[in-house]
Order: C-alpha cells, then sequence, then structure tokens
C-alpha cells in the first residue's frame, strides 16, 4: 500500500538534512509503528508524507496504492486517504468542529467522485461516533479544539479519522500527553479502523501505546533511516535497552 524507496528530505531551504535514504513498506491491512531518538526524523516523516510546507524532498520516492504520492498537493493526498493524526492539534477559533468536519468529508467525497453524505446521515453517524469514543455532545458544538484539554484534542483527531474512513493513517505521537483511561479510549477507537484494505503507521516514543494497538512490525528510525526491524515484542525491547545500540 505505502511504499518508500531510498527517500532523503531536508529542511532550511536544504541546508538541514533530516531523512537520509530512509525504506520502509507498509502492506494494506498491517500496522507497523517506528520509534526512535529525539531528533531522528520520525515527524519529518509524517509532514513530508502528507505534505506539510517546509519540508524538501531531495531524493527517492513515495507511492500510494501505486500513485506518485509525493507529486500530490496536501489535499489531494487526503482525498487518496492520507490521514494525519498530529501530535500537536491546532486549535481553530469561529471554525465550528461539526462544519469543518462535514466539510472535510463532502470535499474528499466530492474529490473522488463520491455522492455528499446528507446532513442526516452526517449526524447520525457523528454522534454515534462520539459516543463510542466517549466524547461529551457539547464537544462536537464548540469551535475546533477550541479550550480542548490534551486528552481531549487527542480524541477529536480520532474521531475525524473514524468519521473520514482514511486508507492509510499516520499517528504522530498520539499516546503524548494522555492518561491511562484516555488512551484506552483512544488505543480502542483505532483498532476499529484496523482492515484488511488499511494501513497505519504509528510514530511513537513509548511502547505502552504499543500494548494497546499491536502492531504487525515495529522500526528503529534514527539518523534518518531505518536501521532495525523487528515484531511487536521488539518494541518492548527497545523500550528496556534503548536505543545506543542503533546509533548510526
Amino acid at each position: 500500500m505505502l511504499k518508500i524507496n531510498n527517500l532523503s528530505a531536508s529542511v532550511d531551504d536544504g541546508q538541514k538534512q533530516i531523512l537520509n535514504g530512509l525504506s520502509l513498506e507498509i502492506p494494506a491491512g498491517e500496522v507497523h509503528a517506528i520509534m526512535g531518538p529525539n531528533g531522528a526524523g520520525k515527524s519529518t516523516l509524517s509532514y513530508v508524507l502528507t505534505g506539510r510546507d517546509g519540508y524538501d524532498v531531495t531524493g527517492g520516492d513515495v507511492t500510494l496504492g501505486g500513485e506518485d504520492l509525493l507529486d500530490m498537493d496536501p489535499e489531494q493526498r487526503a482525498a487518496k486517504g492520507m490521514f494525519l493524526s498530529f501530535q500537536y492539534p491546532l486549535e481553530i477559533p469561529g471554525v465550528p468542529t461539526m462544519t469543518f468536519l462535514k466539510t472535510a468529508l463532502n470535499a474528499q467525497r466530492r474529490a473522488r467522485g463520491e455522492d455528499e453524505m446528507a446532513a442526516p446521515e452526517f449526524l447520525k453517524k457523528a454522534r454515534a461516533l462520539a459516543a463510542d469514543l466517549k466524547m461529551k455532545p457539547e464537544m462536537l458544538k464548540r469551535p475546533l479544539n477550541v479550550g480542548f484539554s490534551g486528552g481531549e484534542k487527542k480524541r477529536m483527531e480520532i474521531f475525524q479519522m473514524m468519521m473520514l474512513e482514511p486508507s492509510f493513517i499516520v499517528m504522530d505521537e498520539t499516546d503524548s500527553g494522555l492518561d491511562v483511561d484516555a488512551l484506552r479510549i483512544v488505543a480502542d477507537g483505532v483498532n476499529k479502523l484496523r482492515s484488511p484494505d488499511r494501513g497505519m503507521l504509528i510514530i511513537t516514543h513509548y511502547q505502552r501505546l504499543l500494548d494497546y494497538i499491536v502492531p504487525d512490525k515495529v522500526h528503529v528510525l534514527t539518523s534518518g533511516k531505518i536501521v532495525a526491524s523487528g515484531d511487536a515484542d521488539f518494541a518492548k525491547k527497545l523500550e528496556k535497552e534503548g536505543y545506543d545500540a542503533y546509533a548510526a
């Protein structure tokens, strides 16, 4: 599904190289996790995949479902099913949560040549998913993320993910700032999205999230490239021993 081949990327107009020949393949139906020290390039990878400004690809290629991802604008990538759950979700004052989400959902459906979702169907789905995530109804009535706690913002990210039903999900340290109860609720929402037709990439510092979302594979990213891989138990070894043995 997602194929990354020898990807290199820089910031500051090419002055600082972050990714250095990173290669990774995530088939449909699999959940992969990336772990690694601070500054290794984990968040940069998520930004490059989703087309954030300020990150320049200097080599390699990325395909999603066989299509050239790097040749697409961010909105085109979203329409093709790419979704990023932010480490620090943005607040958007003045934009109601439901208006934002309905606009995003129907924009993607139009881009794929699908009919828009009618308001009654949208509301029914939203209310059911919000209840699953134990979100208070008033959260849906407020401006997007405005005044939300860290845990509430992360639940909102998962709520958006479940509403949009993307084909490929990138989660950038979604577990940061979550207490145990919130972590379980968020993980339960993610696990409900596991599907033979969907791939996921989970970026995390800590193994605890992977107790709840058990990955098919775990990779170590350091100095801008994947240097080791293993199964779900590999994350426990990394948590215990650290990353020094994998330093480039």
